[in-house]
């Protein structure tokens, strides 16, 4: 008897500390990697915003990147969903993934694409992971928890949120299970990630503390801002299924269709007559938490994100999000009698947590980004966007595992 437990400590021992080594290699990739990437997307976005005409290589750069995943294309689906499905069924992710996402996200940012940077870190950090996790000569099973460390270490490079990372990718495969097996190989590699990216001098997305006192009325108003969120991610959503689902319909070609995006976000562009929809958008997004945004800018952000991404550009749909929802918020918080900056911190959680369905992930990135004073409504806001955005996602390989609306397993895609 004292035998077999003394064997089994010696198992548990071997685990932890096979889960360290790894975590530790996997941490220290992904970070500088995603620092490198971070500071990568940074200096092409300087140096377009400092020149205007970069603007007009729209359509030469979505076919430079139709290019090169053209030439890739003998190793099937390269995307975000590829990564999921990893985590699920053990798929293999192809090394080709990391260098593909990194030079096609900068080309994105280079020419003016409106993407952001999530989709990055997912696929950078899946394929760092499972390419570890191959040198470790790891089984199969163990596969699946390095390639979520690899996502949480990149995730948590990019964002400095390293609770957020761990969470979201524990969460993002199979909502409603959690692969605790994973937390202290993703909660190691998600804090070395955003050490390594502070030792490059990349800080973390936060803004001020935002503090809203409790009460009946505006617990009201959050529940009103947090169902009108939910309606915006499903629009979003949609829009998205359905932009990709008309392009690749009416523009099978892959190039044509990159030219084609290209050019009418160019348009666009020259339409609004500024910058302001075209990258990330960061800037927008901290004037809409110090109270200031446009009433059509969350719907021009949603056209132009939505135009990039279904014409082949390369990002990812979170920080568009972040935006979408902190103008949105902003606007319509005002109006329902909220302070406008506090609007916006709803809407940026509430966009995040109803188009990637990660509720936990999401009360940890108001906890980090905006501080923990008014933490209760933040998580009203994700309890609210989660059950009434249905079952819309960005991801279309993301499952839910059991129903938002009743204890009921349902085991099905995002749709």
């Amino acid at each position: 008897m004292i035998r077999d437990r003394l064997k089994q400590i010696v198992v548990y021992i071997k685990v932890f500390f096979k889960w360290t080594v790894v975590a530790l290699a996997v941490g220290l990739t992904g970070g500088v990697v995603g620092s490198v990437f971070h500071m990568a997307i940074d200096q092409v976005t300087h140096v377009r915003a400092e020149n205007g005409w970069i603007l007009c290589f729209l359509p030469i750069g979505g076919l430079l990147i139709a290019a090169l995943y053209g030439v890739c294309k003998k190793y099937g689906k390269i995307d975000t969903n590829r990564v999921l499905e990893s985590v699920r069924k053990g798929e293999k992710i192809p090394f080709v993934m990391a260098p593909l996402i990194f030079l096609g996200t900068v080309i994105t940012h280079f020419v003016g694409g409106s993407a952001g940077r999530e989709g990055a870190a997912l696929q950078l950090g899946g394929s760092i992971g499972y390419r570890i996790g191959s040198l470790f000569h790891l089984k199969k099973e163990d596969l699946h928890i390095v390639v979520m460390a690899g996502m949480s270490s990149v995730f948590a490079a990019l964002f400095g949120t390293p609770l957020t990372a761990l969470f979201f990718s524990l969460e993002v495969t199979s909502v409603g299970v959690m692969y605790y097996a994973a937390l202290w190989p993703c909660g190691l590699a998600a804090l070395i990630g955003s050490s390594v990216a502070r030792w490059f001098g990349i800080g973390p997305v936060k803004f001020a503390n935002v503090i809203q006192t409790v009460s009946v009325g505006v617990v009201v108003k959050v529940v009103i801002l947090a169902v009108l969120c939910a309606l915006v991610c499903i629009l979003f959503c949609l829009c998205i299924k359905k932009c990709e689902h008309c392009f690749e319909k009416y523009l099978p070609n892959r190039y044509i269709r990159a030219a084609v995006g290209g050019t009418l976000v160019l348009l666009l562009t020259i339409l609004v007559g500024e910058q302001t929809y075209n990258g990330a958008g960061m800037d927008t997004i901290v004037s809409a938490m110090n109270g200031v945004a446009r009433p059509e800018a969350f719907a021009l952000k949603i056209l132009f994100t939505v135009i990039t991404i279904s014409a082949g550009f390369k990002g990812g749909e979170i920080v568009p999000t972040f935006f979408i929802g902190s103008t949105f918020g902003c606007v319509i918080g005002a109006l329902l009698g909220l302070d406008p900056g506090f609007g916006a911190a709803i809407g940026f959680v509430g966009l995040f947590c109803g188009v990637v369905n990660c509720p936990v992930a999401s009360v940890m990135l108001a906890a980090e980004v905006f501080g923990a004073e008014s933490i209760l409504l933040f998580a009203i806001v994700c309890g609210v966007t989660y059950m009434m955005s249905g079952y819309c996602g960005l991801y279309s390989s993301q499952k839910i595992m059991y129903s938002k609306l009743e204890a009921k397993y349902i085991n099905q895609h995002t749709n």
